[in-house]
């Protein structure tokens, strides 16, 4: 029984070390659930914080992230980890939350307008929901920005049935386009798609696509790369080890491309065009996005969270149109057009 007790101290020290913070759920609990789907998911995404805030954070030496632990008096809560200001970073933020309570009643009816049959029993729906959540803003206006979240949710019925399902995505936008960044990024998450199922890549691709898809400006918000919503088949297990891959595919898709353009010059016009093109994430972020308006819509939901996605700064001006055949018109006719970067 000693024995069995070191062994335990041992394993959650490690484990204390390998996370930014300690998790929301505690290490005991996960330890003691850990057959368990959401416990898995819980230490997964916990490990993606981790190893996102490492690589980052291995890039910009003289800046260090701030991680504020936080509670939701509803249920459950989160750890934020955000850096600020850096020599690379302007602002760059991975998030994790773990939340669970009743679902609001526009929070219901955001998912039944996506086909979901919710019954609530006195009008009531216990969820737990969580995930991790990133947004990269370099200063360099040849390092793209970049955003991935991948998340878990699970709702129980007024029966006593659990409907659940997962979603996510990795996507990418440049200020100027690179090919060469584009088909790495893409290529990097097709080979984890296609460990599992080669139709999920060019499905997820153009899903991707369709939902950074800025409407009032006729332009998606970068170039893309993969996005999924409601994921419940072929079953929880073989759904979470794809999720997995996803996750495991973040830091390789993306730190390459940091390092390599982190040192480049850039001219006061480059910077410019990335004010704008910022401009245009902070639109999409907040007239569209589902997890901004989830997170919005949630009782106790912390705001400073969820508006971590957006810039540090941006910049909006009255009709600003590039010259045409420039390196800005280039990246607007991708932006219009999507591309197959992989084929």
């Amino acid at each position: 029984a000693a024995l069995a007790a070191a062994r335990e101290d041992e394993e959650e020290k490690e484990l204390r070390q390998r996370f930014m913070a300690p998790p929301v759920s505690g290490l005991r609990e996960l330890r003691r659930r850990r057959r368990e789907l959401r416990s898995r998911m819980e230490l997964l995404i916990m490990e993606t914080q981790a190893e996102m805030c490492r690589a980052l954070a291995a890039l910009d030496p003289g800046a260090s992230f701030t991680v504020d632990s936080w509670e939701r008096k509803e249920g459950g809560g989160g750890i934020s980890c955000v850096l600020q200001d850096g020599e690379v970073f302007e602002k760059a933020g991975v998030n994790v939350s773990v939340v669970s309570g009743l679902l609001s009643e526009e929070a219901a009816r955001q998912m039944r307008s996506r086909g979901k049959s919710l019954k609530a029993k006195d009008g009531k729906l216990p969820f737990c929901a969580m995930g991790v959540s990133s947004v990269i803003h370099p200063k360099n206006p040849h390092v793209p920005t970049m955003h991935f979240n991948y998340r878990y949710f699970e709702i129980e019925e007024a029966d006593g049935t659990k409907q659940w399902w997962f979603g996510g995505g990795t996507d990418l936008t440049p200020t100027y386009l690179n090919e060469e960044d584009a088909i790495h990024f893409h290529k990097t998450l097709k080979e984890a798609c296609d460990k599992h199922d080669l139709k999920l890549y060019p499905k997820f691709k153009k899903w991707c696509d369709d939902y950074f898809y800025i409407k009032h400006r006729g332009e998606r918000r970068g170039i893309g790369g993969i996005f999924f919503d409601d994921m419940d088949s072929p079953s929880k297990e073989e759904v979470f080890q794809f999720v997995k891959s996803c996750a495991k595919a973040v830091v390789p898709c993306y730190i390459p491309i940091v390092k390599k353009h982190c040192h480049d010059s850039f001219t006061p016009e480059e910077k410019l065009w990335q004010q704008l093109r910022r401009g245009r994430y902070v639109e999409f972020n907040l007239l569209y996005d589902r997890g901004t308006k989830f997170g919005l819509l949630t009782p106790g939901s912390r705001i400073e969270s969820i508006l971590m996605s957006l810039p540090l700064t941006a910049r909006w001006e009255y009709m600003h149109n590039p010259p045409e055949s420039s390196k800005e018109a280039e990246i607007l006719e991708v932006l219009r057009n999507p591309k197959d970067w992989v084929h």
